[in-house]
């Protein structure tokens, strides 16, 4: 009995017409025999969470620095946090779950040690520079497993690569910034209900802002706790775009606004301001001169993550992968190993 035809078969028989069927992927980088269990998305899933970046996430800066709290999110809880909001969604729109958790998953993988202070300083200073995305799609293309990467399905792929970025439209309408897929175009709407929600109650929890200060507006539009937040803006995703004739996502425009609202909000009162800035100043410095000590000295690197960077066409290209598939604290160790001076022992 190949239980993966009767998956596929209830696909065909039960979601929407516009959801994605694992029987008519698109394929994958390298053609491989399809699993008598699974279908093609639950196997990407699957790779996705086995692999060495996956696990790395725990260890990565969301908002705060290294946070010594237990409840702060990491990267890792972000994503989970993705995954739980994307597979609701597509559940209530009848479309493809476990492709939509295959994006979920994998969306942030390519994620640089402490956050987007990482990032930028690395799109600073990377020839070409250096996008996330981007890094996440080379990461399950090139470097895990050694370098034969995890051979993903297309769809698992363009979702990865355009989930959503900064300040981007939260309903994209140039052709070019939309998944293919109507999954991976909720993973981005997903990505940005859990940030704007979790970010703002970490940032409450971290004495940044009071709760009376958010905007009066967005508490009165999508509710005045994350629950409710989430819950509004779920509902209110899910009803509008159900509504005949259903061609794609859709928010009602208050609610539309209000996320907005809320995301310039947070950028202006937690992402941009001294207290959380400043230590963010202090981690560029930290990734640029890794940066630069690893191109003169390649060596340091063979003891480290070993993503299979001998894939790698340049030492620029090597010490960019390097760095960033580091966690904070690798980075904060490797630092230390060789920049700060030991104190010397005499017996």
């Amino acid at each position: 009995m190949d239980i993966r035809v009767t998956i596929e078969k209830k696909e065909q028989d039960q979601l929407s017409p516009l959801a994605a069927r694992s029987s008519a992927s698109r394929g994958r980088l390298r053609p491989e025999e399809a699993c008598p269990i699974r279908t093609a998305f639950q196997r990407d899933r699957d790779r996705i969470i086995h692999s060495k970046a996956f696990r790395r996430l725990k260890h990565k800066t969301q908002v705060f620095l290294a946070p010594t709290g237990d409840h702060y999110r990491t990267r890792l809880t972000h994503t989970l946090e993705v995954s739980q909001i994307a597979r609701t969604i597509a559940r209530a729109l009848s479309l493809n779950e476990d492709l939509t958790e295959a994006i979920a998953l994998g969306h942030d993988l390519g994620h640089t040690p402490f956050g987007h202070a990482g990032e930028e300083v690395l799109n600073q200073i990377v020839p070409g520079g250096f996008v996330h995305h981007v890094q996440s799609l080379r990461i399950v293309d090139h470097l895990e497993k050694g370098g034969q990467g995890l051979n993903l399905t297309l769809e698992v792929r363009d979702g990865i690569l355009k989930h959503s970025k900064g300040k981007g439209d939260i309903l994209p309408e140039k052709s070019s910034e939309k998944p293919l897929t109507l999954e991976g175009q909720v993973v981005r709407v997903a990505d940005i209900i859990a940030y704007i929600c979790h970010d703002l109650d970490d940032a409450i929890r971290g004495g940044l802002i009071a709760e009376e200060e958010i905007p009066p507006f967005c508490l009165k539009v999508l509710g005045d706790r994350s629950s409710q937040r989430i819950n509004t803006m779920v509902q209110d995703l899910v009803y509008h775009s159900l509504e005949e004739p259903f061609s794609g996502l859709a928010l009602g425009e208050e609610v539309l606004q209000a996320m907005v609202h809320l995301r310039e909000f947070l950028y202006e009162r937690v992402y941009e301001i001294g207290r959380v800035h400043e230590d963010f100043i202090k981690a560029r410095k930290i990734i640029s001169e890794l940066y630069q000590a690893l191109l003169t000295k390649p060596v340091l690197m063979e003891t480290g993550l070993g993503m299979g960077a001998e894939q790698s066409e340049t030492i620029a290209q090597k010490v960019t992968d390097f760095i960033a598939g580091m966690t904070d604290r690798y980075a904060l160790s490797l630092y230390e190993k060789i920049f700060l001076p030991k104190p010397w022992a005499v017996l």
